[in-house]
């Protein structure tokens, strides 16, 4: 064992590559793999996207280490509210995703999906406020889709529906401080998520005026005291979100979320409910609009029925051991 990394042997011993059934495509994907490992503190999880490099995926390892090994920051809360998540999904599929997101008053839709267009969105979106009502809350999150110009129409045509931010309607940081210029006057605040989580420079963001609020994910951003200190550091308000994790991954943002000094805003933390399947009985879902602050133990029985391909194990153990060496050397 390094000063801050576990030996390899460590990290493999008992741990399980894991495929899940999604209830509707999200990401492009039918399917969610994880890789699930043991610590001293507990279960953790390393689930980078399939097309992530090492690179990238160090922080991801970090983040799952952090939290397997080491005791946490004290909790501020035991409760995190969360934001129903609408997938790129037909307008008539709405109602059914939202249904399953109990008790939630705020809702995420995604927009910008590749081979969609501007009125699909608007159709959703029109859809969400219809079940949500005048008093429900409703974001967007664009994943940087649309050009400056594209999101500036956007914003005009989704002004309708009372929006409460955009979530990275540009990818870039000079495109997200021009478009935040442009709506200056409409107090439609901008939301900062890959201009953080996939940036050299996470606080650039943040120094350019480029965003009012950052979204932060504990996985991406290599634990939870790492993400801790960019927020501070920063100085915007966060809305803790997850990159549809398992109900264990949820656990570490959860407690990222109770952690944080000021929670003004619903997090990202239930896409449990988007799983048609997860590693525990006792998921991390919405119960009265807010998931629990707790750490999460797998269910044998589960773990073994959605227990990864021979193939896919081996691939995601080669894939640990060259992140592990980036990490450990």
């Amino acid at each position: 064992m390094t000063a801050d990394v576990p030996d390899l042997r460590e990290l493999l011993d008992g741990a399980v590559v894991v495929a899940l059934p999604l209830r509707v495509r999200f990401r492009g994907i039918d399917e969610r793999e994880a890789l699930l490992m043991r610590g001293p503190e507990g279960w953790s999880e390393f689930s980078p996207f399939a097309e992530y490099d090492d690179e990238e995926s160090a922080a991801w390892l970090r983040a799952a280490v952090d939290f397997g090994w080491s005791a946490g920051p004290a909790p501020r809360r035991d409760r995190i509210p969360v934001n129903a998540t609408v997938p790129a999904v037909e307008a008539t599929r709405v109602a059914e995703v939202l249904a399953r997101f109990p008790g939630c008053r705020t809702a995420k839709v995604k927009v910008a999906e590749r081979g969609q267009t501007l009125a699909d969105d608007v159709a959703r979106v029109r859809a969400a406020r219809e079940v949500l009502g005048p008093e429900g809350r409703i974001r967007v999150d664009a994943n940087g889709g649309w050009n400056l110009d594209e999101a500036e129409r956007a914003a005009h045509e989704l002004a309708p529906f009372d929006l409460e931010y955009l979530e990275q309607p540009c990818p870039g940081v000079e495109e997200l401080a021009e478009l935040r210029a442009r709506l200056h006057d409409w107090q439609l605040p901008i939301a900062a998520d890959e201009s953080v989580r996939r940036a050299e420079d996470p606080l650039a963001v943040a120094r350019a005026g480029a965003a009012d609020l950052l979204v932060v994910k504990a996985q991406p951003l290599g634990g939870v005291r790492r993400a801790l200190d960019l927020v501070a550091e920063a100085g915007l308000p966060a809305i803790v979100s997850s990159a549809l994790d398992t109900s264990i991954g949820l656990s570490m943002g959860a407690h990222l979320a109770a952690a944080l000094p000021e929670l003004d805003y619903d997090c990202g933390l239930g896409t449990a409910a988007l799983l048609a399947a997860d590693v525990t009985a006792s998921p991390l879902l919405p119960v009265d609009g807010a998931v629990e602050v707790r750490r999460v133990e797998p269910d044998a029985e589960l773990l073994a029925r959605h227990t990864a391909s021979p193939e896919r194990t081996a691939w995601w153990h080669e894939r640990l051991a060259r992140v592990h060496e980036r990490l450990a050397g």
